[in-house]
């Protein structure tokens, strides 16, 4: 059963700093999402806010309106903002407190932890709350070395990766996973992140608190146990950051130590440096990007657009440019969905 939770987004819901949120008003199948805590957009639906899509998640001012207008009590709350550093705001911790002292356990994603707090934790145990710190690295007992085990995976695996981060890699490999499923086919996803965890959870690991030696055996385990389980047709990985993104070039773990011989690439063509910062050097052009993999073993079945600063006219005038280009689908995953590559997806099983 899942578990009802409000979001705290700290009047950020409609910045891409909050896609922890986003994510989750999106779906998720661990939490039942009442409602968004953010003062800046109360009184609005929280899906019309992130992307004009209404899902009936009221957004509340604060924890005493959601407490008081939530049809049903309040079991976590989770924190939906991931800002620079993943530093704990100041502002935030009244939030927090407030939720423990009401008996509502609190879920982290920051590299901050709250179990470091010692009065946050004393706030716990005396209401008989929990904190989850997502990003505690696990112990090193519990960590795994890369065996080669990957190649008794048998169904394709296909890695959903980008050119940059906060492109949307985590959405649209949800969307390819539910996409298959409801159309029969058993497709499964590995998540990398901490929004992964809390949409689903069940296969994968948080890859940015993972020590480096041991991201090769986690991405491998997580996929070679999700294989063993569910005897899945397809498994789909969800990418990090870029493979030539300075703040984080992530990517070939999941082309060599995943043995992710399918890829599918997100870029945003109206965005021209990494992270918008001319000094850490132009994004390579999709192109560029398909022959990188290509020399990884990697063949891109198909590419997702990002249309952020694009208007409708022009997201549909860049898909037709690059299916010319290219030669393989292009993707408008928020304004079309993900259907249109369930003919290449079948073709592969």
């Amino acid at each position: 059963m899942k578990n009802n939770a409000v979001i705290i987004t700290n009047g950020l819901l409609s910045d891409k700093s909050a896609k922890t949120a986003h994510g989750l008003i999106r779906g998720s199948d661990k939490y039942r999402i009442m409602g968004v805590i953010d003062a800046t957009h109360a009184g609005k639906d929280a899906g019309a806010v992130i992307d004009g899509r209404t899902r009936d998640i009221p957004v509340w001012a604060s924890l005493e309106e959601a407490i008081q207008k939530s049809p049903e009590p309040i079991d976590y709350s989770i924190i939906g903002i991931a800002p620079k550093g993943g530093k704990l705001p100041r502002e935030l911790r009244q939030v927090l407190e407030a939720s423990l002292s009401n008996r509502i356990s609190v879920i982290n994603g920051l590299h901050d932890f709250l179990t470091d707090i010692p009065e946050m934790v004393s706030l716990a145990n005396i209401h008989g709350a929990t904190i989850t710190d997502i990003r505690k690295p696990k112990d090193r007992n519990e960590l795994h070395f890369w065996t080669g085990r990957i190649y008794e995976v048998k169904c394709p695996i296909v890695a959903v990766l980008g050119l940059e981060t906060n492109l949307g890699k985590r959405t649209t490999t949800r969307m390819l996973r539910e996409s298959c499923r409801a159309n029969d086919i058993n497709a499964q996803m590995v998540f990398t992140g901490q929004t992964g965890w809390m949409q689903d959870g069940k296969y994968g690991f948080v890859l940015d608190t993972t020590i480096n030696d041991f991201v090769a055996g986690e991405l491998e385990h997580a996929i070679y146990t999700c294989y063993k389980e569910t005897d899945p047709e397809i498994i789909f990985l969800e990418g990090q950051s870029g493979l030539r993104n300075p703040t984080g070039p992530c990517g070939s773990e999941y082309l060599v130590s995943g043995n992710a011989r399918k890829t599918i690439l997100i870029f945003s063509p109206k965005t021209t440096f990494f992270s918008n910062i001319p000094a850490w050097g132009k994004i390579p052009s999709i192109e560029d990007e398909i022959a990188l993999v290509k020399m990884y073993g990697s063949e891109v079945i198909a590419v997702a657009i990002n249309t952020n600063g694009c208007t409708e006219q022009e997201a549909y005038q860049y898909q037709r440019q690059y299916e010319q280009q290219l030669g393989i689908p292009v993707l408008l995953p928020l304004q079309e969905g993900v259907d249109e590559l369930l003919p290449v997806i079948r073709s592969m099983i």
